[in-house]
């Protein structure tokens, strides 16, 4: 029996991680597509060769047969236009997608997850059958971004200028979690869950 499908979402500092640690407490299995990315960038013999025809050898660090990406300027790529960034996540998106359904198949679990910034983006979200929007407060978003990687007000403002907007995820979503640092997360997890169980 296929076990029900649920995507994680939200932008940067929403809590993400808060509400797919919540599933895994309770059983539920997720899968980390941005975890998952990183390793297949440096295990995946089809992604490998791919960047480096459009980026160039110099994408791994030498010696190559470490695998080791290198992430500043790949990152350099990325940051240079958006065709680029389209480039990049036609190669490894698909692959992401593909290993997420036979990692889904391997589960003994009648629900499972998987958390992505960039759900809808990715197009992960026509391989899951609900997803969850994870909303906070942007003031609250950027504080724990901020306070999380070490970085500037404006980096942090960039980065969310960068991503889907909040109001457009609501609308995509079949639920949405509040995570502003003062509702319980874990009863609207709960209740989530029942509602699914129950269908």
């Amino acid at each position: 029996m296929t076990p029900i499908r649920l995507g994680i979402t939200g932008g940067i500092g929403s809590g993400k991680s808060v509400v797919a640690r919540t599933l895994q407490t309770i059983g539920i299995p997720v899968f980390d597509s941005d975890a998952e990315s990183k390793r297949l960038c440096v295990e995946h013999s089809g992604i490998r060769e791919q960047l480096i025809a459009i980026v160039g050898s110099e994408v791994y660090l030498p010696p190559i047969a470490n695998c080791q990406l290198n992430k500043p300027l790949l990152a350099q790529y990325l940051f240079a236009s958006a065709e680029h960034v389209l480039q990049v996540n036609r190669i490894i998106h698909p692959v992401v997608k593909e290993y997420f359904k036979e990692w889904t198949a391997k589960q003994e679990a009648d629900m499972v997850g998987i958390e992505s910034a960039i759900l809808f983006e990715a197009g992960f979200d026509d391989v899951v059958d609900s997803v969850i929007m994870v909303l906070a407060p942007i003031e609250v978003r950027i504080e724990r971004a901020m306070q999380r990687d070490g970085v500037s007000r404006s980096a942090i403002e960039k980065r969310i200028r960068q991503q889907m907007s909040d109001d457009e995820k609501c609308l995509r979503s079949q639920f949405v979690v509040l995570n502003d640092g003062k509702t319980p997360v874990i009863p609207q997890v709960l209740q989530i869950i029942n509602t699914l169980s129950q269908k």
